[in-house]
């Protein structure tokens, strides 16, 4: 997927990090103007199967990390993946859920047996109101469930 880690050294002194999920032109942008030393996000660069030319987009934004000495750090995988901080667990909590298995490569993705089964249309209503988005639905919505399953990294493949 992308390295882990820092991905572009900047300043050895770091005291002010922010945060983020992208390290677009935009939020380094803003992360400069706020005065930080450094960036931590979620989706950083270099990406396996990613063109390799320094151009466009990819070149604004390492311009920007480079000509201020800001560093940049990403984790993806292990950020989705952390049992207690990380995506997955997060979005488990948020509905309640408490994972008793695993499924995917590496174990990626997440699953729980619900302590009582629900329609597939009130499971969609409680994403839609906890999430604040439409989820895409596909099946019955007056079928039963019993178990649900989530992943919030590299999840296209399932």
């Amino acid at each position: 997927y992308c390295p882990n880690g820092l991905q572009v050294e900047g300043r050895r002194k770091v005291e002010k990090i922010a945060t983020g999920v992208t390290a677009s032109l935009a939020f380094l942008e803003a992360a400069l103007e706020w005065g930080a030393d450094a960036v931590l996000v979620h989706h950083g660069y270099f990406w396996r199967n990613e063109a390799p030319q320094i151009t466009g987009r990819k070149y604004q934004r390492l311009k920007a990390l480079l000509a201020n000495d800001l560093n940049l750090f990403a984790f993806h995988l292990p950020l989705d993946d952390h049992p207690l901080y990380g995506n997955n667990a997060q979005l488990g909590a948020k509905f309640g859920l408490i994972a008793d298995g695993r499924f995917g490569d590496n174990d990626i993705g997440w699953m729980s047996t619900l302590p009582m089964p629900i329609t597939l249309a009130h499971f969609t209503a409680e994403v839609e109101q906890t999430l604040g988005r439409t989820p895409l639905v596909f099946g019955d919505p007056d079928k039963s469930l019993r178990r649900v399953a989530w992943c919030t990294g590299a999840a296209q493949g399932y």
